[in-house]
């Protein structure tokens, strides 16, 4: 029996010293090639870029000439450049500000207290995308003239010509709300889904908080990207909306640059090439308000190392 036993082979220190002193071939790892990707980008990069220089080149040069600067420096003093540009950026700030107040509260009720609206507001929310800006300010600027003459005795005249004050019109802030709302309400949406919502309120009320304070110090702060991305969109838009306002009878800036398009050609490219500089800025700080880390004010911030 023993005979027929099988025996495992004798391991020595040695032989287990000798395999442990092999040396160990190293496994190469393929890294694919990154010649497409820069490819891309450059394509990219290029489609962007090279019409912002060709434009800047038309702005700063006169054949004949040479280079002059005379298309930017003459900005500050065109007529009605300042005017419309603050007309714009007011503009953008009370439809951020309105659109916010609409969708934030609105979205937030339905996630804790009627789930199974959202497909309906979903769909409430999206029909901007579907009626063209035409029909829409149609529809507006025929709304306009029938109350003047149906409501010239009731106090609902002061309140139409109120909307429709030049200084500030107050019409285009709910035309634009109208033309942002699919864009803030994917925004928040998103945000909304990344979050328990019923448990952060459930929470917050458990613990005494009032139902402002549940809105204010719970749930904004943590829709603080979902807020950033929707008055970026929103700021966007505004400041390129031209058809709504030209029809209308307004001048922000997107129409002021028209306006000057015919008679001074070099001043326009100028105007739309700092515009694009100006809306770039402000998304850009847009973009850092909501990527900001919060924390307690005076707790130190503990940095994560790699083991």
């Amino acid at each position: 029996m023993a005979a027929m036993t099988p025996t495992a082979p004798d391991v020595t220190p040695e032989s287990g010293a000798r395999a442990a002193a092999r040396p160990t071939t190293p496994v190469r790892i393929r890294r694919r090639p990154r010649v497409w990707r820069g490819l891309v980008l450059g394509l990219g990069g290029a489609y962007f870029l090279v019409p912002l220089i060709a434009s800047f080149v038309f702005t700063v040069h006169t054949p004949g000439q040479g280079v002059s600067f005379e298309a930017y420096t003459a900005l500050l003093s065109a007529d009605g450049f300042t005017q419309s540009l603050l007309l714009s950026l007011g503009l953008a700030a009370a439809t951020i500000a309105l659109s916010l107040l609409l969708a934030v509260p609105a979205l937030v009720a339905v996630r804790l207290g009627a789930p199974r609206l959202r497909p309906v507001v979903e769909v409430m929310c999206m029909l901007p995308l579907v009626v063209p800006p035409i029909a829409l300010v149609t529809g507006i600027s025929t709304v306009l003239r029938w109350g003047p003459d149906h409501l010239s005795r009731t106090p609902l005249y002061q309140t139409f010509l109120a909307v429709q004050n030049e200084d500030f019109p107050f019409v285009l802030v709910l035309a634009y709300t109208v033309m942002a709302l699919p864009f803030v309400y994917r925004s928040l949406d998103a945000g909304l889904r990344a979050i328990d919502v019923p448990t952060l309120v459930e929470a917050a009320r458990n613990c005494g908080a009032s139902w402002p304070y549940v809105m204010l110090r719970v749930i904004l702060p943590n829709l603080r990207s979902s807020l950033a991305g929707a008055a970026f969109l929103t700021l966007a838009l505004v400041l390129g909306e031209f058809s709504i306002a030209s029809i209308l009878g307004f001048r922000p800036f997107a129409v002021w640059i028209v306006s000057i398009s015919g008679a001074q050609a070099r001043m326009s490219v100028a105007v739309s090439l700092l515009s694009l500089v100006i809306t770039w800025l402000l998304l850009l700080v847009l973009s850092r308000a909501g990527t900001a880390q919060t924390g307690t004010p005076g707790a130190p911030r503990t940095s994560r190392k790699e083991s």
